[in-house]
């Protein structure tokens, strides 16, 4: 299963960018979608995620901010960013779970090839 993320850039700070990331593959399930993110010099830090069922889980800094959602017919998740800040500046990665057909059903852990995110002051 490959990941496509698009939706990076540069951006004032207290501004907007929208990221979509898309699944593809011969899919049978997902287990949740979820972005990641990773600023110079610091670990890769989980943003947001959501489950099958629709469950969104937030990282603190981001809460009332981010917003993230996905359109299950298409295998895509999009990650809403509002107000956004310099803090949030980072390679943004989505990262999806689940099942997918090769043969038989097997599972997958994937991730998107990343996208720059700029905040400027």
């Amino acid at each position: 299963v490959q990941l496509q993320a698009s939706g990076g850039g540069l951006v004032q700070a207290g501004g907007s960018l929208r990221l979509s990331c898309a699944a593809t593959g011969i899919i049978v399930s997902i287990d949740y979608m979820g972005w990641y993110r990773q600023a110079p010099g610091k670990q890769r830090e989980l943003v947001a995620l959501i489950t099958s069922g629709g469950n969104t889980n937030y990282a603190d800094s981001v809460k009332g901010r981010f917003t993230i959602s996905r359109d299950n017919a298409k295998n895509t998740v999009y990650l809403q960013m509002n107000s956004l800040k310099p803090e949030d500046t980072a390679v943004y990665y989505c990262n999806t779970r689940g099942t997918y057909y090769s043969g038989s059903p097997s599972p997958f852990d994937s991730w998107g090839q990343g996208t720059q995110v700029t905040v400027s002051s």
